[in-house]
């Protein structure tokens, strides 16, 4: 009797099976190989928009802005046709550096690589800080012939709008309201230009040295920052302002309780960068005013002590090449990238105080 072998039949369970795990890698790589390319994409966004601006040429900014004729001259020789021009036109250049360079505006982003930078939220509050200075000190004090004076409604608005929280994000957003104060202040160098009744830019001594007391007390507060990320009893000792009976304390041998609140170590790098954001914008308006006050500082013999800020501010924002802001102590092996900008920011203090001091007394 004669046995027939039942047909072997392949697994199609076993195979189903197989085809499921190889579908299932599948997907996994590709589902891992999207989340590489997101990552590499926001990360070298994030570090392309965290590349600090390089400073500009005020003179020709106010060439392309006014016209050729709104200055003669160039560099220290400049002046301005219209008093006004430059300095108002670099404001403008400054706010929009704020609001067009790579990435836009990035302090109130709620979404990647905005959200996850940290360097250039802090570096473009610096900026905005001194714009918000210098649009304050043009309303209260440049576009006015005396205290009675009428103040400008562009300038008003324009120092409302740049006055907005920097982190709103939702109708209206800060963005929206820095470009209305960019329309206002562009209102107002138009009506410079047309040298109308409503507009004018009176460069007095009286004028900047109200401006240089907010800009010292601006770079002091900076320095101070700065130096305090070393807890150094003696650095603390010449930073801290002393009161009357503290010096008197001293002088009858006594020494006098120094406290000087040391910055955290994981706020260095945000008080680093706003410094250097506030010191890019001043430097733009330092040179902007040295051309605008081109005759009262030469009344005041004040040349040197303005070129001597100026000098400094640019020490202050030339590129720093470690991608991390470094916090050595003393002459050890890191340097410390945090007393350095101190140094060049109240060293430009120094000189605003002699220069304030000139434009007193001349």
């Amino acid at each position: 009797m004669s046995t027939q072998k039942p047909s072997e039949k392949p697994d199609s369970g076993a195979s189903k099976a197989g085809a499921g795990k190889k579908q299932g890698r599948g997907a996994l790589r590709t589902l891992l190989g999207i989340v590489v390319v997101i990552v590499v994409v926001i990360s070298g966004l994030g570090m392309y928009w965290s590349i600090q601006p390089k400073p500009f040429d005020v003179v020709e900014n106010v060439r392309k802005r006014a016209g050729d004729d709104a200055i003669t001259g160039s560099g220290r020789e400049a002046l301005a046709t219209v008093s006004g021009d430059v300095y108002v036109s670099t404001a403008i250049r400054v706010a929009e550096t704020l609001l067009k360079k790579p990435g836009g505006f990035t302090k109130n982003d709620m979404l990647p690589p905005g959200v996850l930078i940290d360097n250039m939220p802090n570096w473009e509050y610096g900026v905005l800080t001194e714009l918000r200075d210098t649009v304050r000190s043009l309303r209260n004090e440049f576009s006015r012939s005396q205290s009675q004076s009428i103040e400008s409604d562009a300038l008003k608005r324009a120092d409302s709008d740049f006055a907005f929280s920097s982190d709103a994000w939702f109708l209206p957003s800060a963005e929206e309201m820095y470009k209305d104060g960019v329309k206002q202040l562009e209102d107002y160098l138009a009506a410079l230009m047309n040298k109308e009744s409503n507009a004018g830019f009176f460069a007095r001594a009286d004028n900047l040295r109200s401006h240089l007391e907010v800009v010292g007390k601006r770079l002091g507060s900076y320095g101070q920052q700065l130096a305090a990320s070393v807890a150094d009893p003696a650095l603390a000792s010449t930073l801290e302002d002393k009161s009357s009976d503290e010096i008197e304390q001293m002088s009858e041998g006594v020494s006098a309780p120094v406290v000087l609140e040391r910055t955290p170590w994981t706020k260095i790098d945000d008080v680093f960068y706003q410094a250097r954001g506030y010191s890019w914008a001043l430097l733009h308006s330092m040179q902007a005013i040295q051309i605008e006050f081109r005759q009262v500082l030469e009344d005041k013999n004040a040349v040197v002590s303005m070129q001597q800020i100026i000098r400094e501010l640019e020490n202050a924002v030339v590129p720093k090449y470690s991608p991390m802001v470094l916090n050595g102590h003393g002459f050890g092996v890191l340097a410390n990238h945090s007393l350095i900008l101190a140094s060049y920011m109240g060293r430009a203090n120094a000189a605003i105080i002699d220069l304030g001091s000139l434009l007193e007394r001349g």
